[in-house]
């Protein structure tokens, strides 16, 4: 006689891989480089400095 299997194990599992494939082509699809991710953090900082140079001293 075989084994019994539990059904709801291979559906979750199908499931997660599911996911897992949706995630991976949004990651693609929207995703930033790293390069895209340093290049504005870079210019939000000067933008930052830019503005803290111009403010008055009281």
């Amino acid at each position: 006689m075989a084994e019994p299997v539990n059904l709801n194990r291979f559906r979750k599992e199908k499931a997660r891989a599911e996911k897992k494939a949706r995630a991976d082509q949004n990651a693609v699809k929207f995703g930033r480089t790293k390069a895209e991710k340093d290049l504005a953090q870079a210019r939000a900082d000067k933008a930052k400095r830019d503005v803290d140079g111009h403010k008055a001293e009281e």
